[in-house]
């Protein structure tokens, strides 16, 4: 028998002789009056003069360490708010208590009643003078408390992760916070928060596989979106100015550090701005949230110090392929050394491909992963901007920008195109240059034109994947560590 199974087989063996001493293994009558976090603070007030029972406790918690005695113990317990030791003691709580304190293990959950008193170590604790089994846990917690160190389990088990490694439950709260700040910013400048569908009869907004479902009653294919753009520039034509939605995209691609089939995105759109007025609002916007997080607006990433204090770098597509990367502007504008520079550099083009996605695939080869600190990159090639509207002096790009932290992208934005004739040119020429691929389901969006043939005023819009902001800032290598519990491959056995 493996060493697991004999400790599972001598834990259900403990819960059985608790069920025959009338302990209910699964409880629900006991109420605690504080949590731990509480509590803790009172360390100042509780001296060696504290008269016994002068600060009452009743709190639960899981039992994480323990140090048993023969009319004497020591525990750890923790709740979601903190940790603290408890001492018990047999003459206190009495003996049917303290021997079925004894059989208790690491990892149950656990009542106690008592008051405060400080060990000769200063050390806050609670001396009980009642323990009360809650639950009881069949399964060890990693060996020692010292966390789980394999990160695949981790992942799969976050359950146990989240019990025993305090730094992720530090991440997903930070987690929480950053989502709340960027709800708080957006609704303080009059933006409003709505929902637009998960389940779309066209994959639009964005070039991604989706995943495919279909509703029986309405008889039809429908698709987990890959993006809420074109719903929520629907609601710019019905006349909402300032909207906003932080929500789930999918996206049936590769797993990766940098990618999940669903992942979290902020999409805002406000009418009459430009995506200029949108690379003031995002850099203020993240500064902040970074200051209020972390506390200071340089930051550490990967070992890389971060500055992210305004004013951002910005660059245009081409200036950053001639400063960063080294081009020469004689070769940027001519489209056939563009060309042969893709090729020479390995990139691959489909036959309709022209200078503009050579240009975008040449950045993202040679520049992306060399900007360190917030940089804006701006006008990129109308070929690979479908949505954005057109630059007024220099048809051949588009009013966008990309947001690059630490070489990954955190933002994408654009003036956003509002011309019903032009977006249905754009659209069939999308949906000839992918051709025949039925996994990316190319259908022309008729409603959405329809929409614009109604007037949508001119706008800006944006999208920022929360995943990588918080990944940022929580100093995260993976999104797999800012996601509860991301996707994996099968369990093998």
């Amino acid at each position: 028998m493996s060493e697991l199974n004999q400790v599972l087989k001598q834990r259900r063996q403990k819960a059985d002789d608790l069920a025959e001493l009338g302990v209910a293994l699964y409880g629900n009558s006991f109420t605690p009056s504080h949590r731990i976090g509480e509590i803790l603070p009172l360390a100042d007030r509780v001296t060696a003069d504290t008269a016994p029972g002068a600060h009452q406790a009743k709190v639960a918690g899981r039992i994480l360490a323990m140090r048993k005695f023969g009319k004497a113990s020591f525990m750890h317990i923790q709740d979601e708010s903190g940790r603290m030791q408890v001492y018990v003691q047999r003459d206190s709580v009495g003996d049917e208590q303290y021997t079925v304190f004894k059989k208790l293990d690491i990892g149950d959950i656990v009542g106690v009643t008592g008051w405060l008193f400080k060990t000769k170590t200063d050390e806050l604790t609670i001396h009980a003078d009642k323990v009360v089994p809650v639950t009881k846990s069949l399964r060890p917690l990693p060996e020692k408390f010292h966390g789980l160190t394999d990160v695949e389990t981790r992942y799969r088990q976050r359950y146990v992760d989240l019990i025993v490694n305090p730094e992720v439950r530090d991440t997903f709260r930070k987690r929480v916070e950053i989502i709340r700040l960027v709800r708080d910013f957006l609704v303080n400048r009059g933006f409003m928060e709505v929902e637009t569908p998960m389940m779309q009869p066209i994959a639009g907004g964005a070039t991604a596989k989706p995943f495919q479902t279909h509703h029986n009653a309405l008889g039809m294919d429908l698709y987990l979106r890959i993006a809420p753009e074109l719903y929520l520039k629907r609601l710019l034509v019905g006349g909402f100015e300032r909207v906003f939605e932080i929500n789930r995209n999918f996206r049936n691609e590769g797993l990766s550090t940098r990618h999940n089939p669903e992942f979290t995105m902020l999409e805002f759109y406000q009418a009459f701005a430009t995506y200029h007025d949108l690379m003031d609002l995002t850099e203020e916007m993240i500064s902040w949230i970074a200051a209020e997080v972390t506390g200071s607006m340089v930051i550490t990433y990967d070992g890389q110090e971060v500055d992210l204090s305004p004013p951002w770098k910005r660059y245009t597509i081409e200036e950053a392929l001639t400063e960063v990367a080294g081009i020469a502007p004689e070769v940027l504008a001519d489209p056939d050394k563009v060309m042969a520079l893709a090729r020479e550099k390995g990139i691959k083009l489909q036959p309709q491909a022209g200078v503009g996605k050579a240009k975008t695939e040449l950045f993202e080869l040679l520049v992306e992963e060399k900007l360190i600190n917030p940089t804006f990159v701006t006008e990129y090639p109308t070929e690979v901007s479908p949505l954005a509207r057109r630059n007024e002096k220099n048809p051949e790009v588009t009013d966008r920008f990309e947001l690059f932290v630490t070489g990954r992208e955190i933002a994408n934005a654009f003036s956003e195109l509002n011309d019903p004739v032009d977006q249905r040119q754009r659209f069939e020429r999308q949906i000839n240059e992918r051709g025949d691929d039925d996994e990316i389901f190319p259908v022309l969006d008729e409603d959405y034109v329809r929409a614009l043939e109604y007037g949508m005023p001119p706008a800006a819009g944006e999208g920022i994947g929360i995943d990588r902001l918080v990944m940022l800032l929580t100093d995260s290598p993976s999104i797999r560590d800012v996601i509860l519990f991301p996707h994996l491959r099968p369990e093998t056995k």
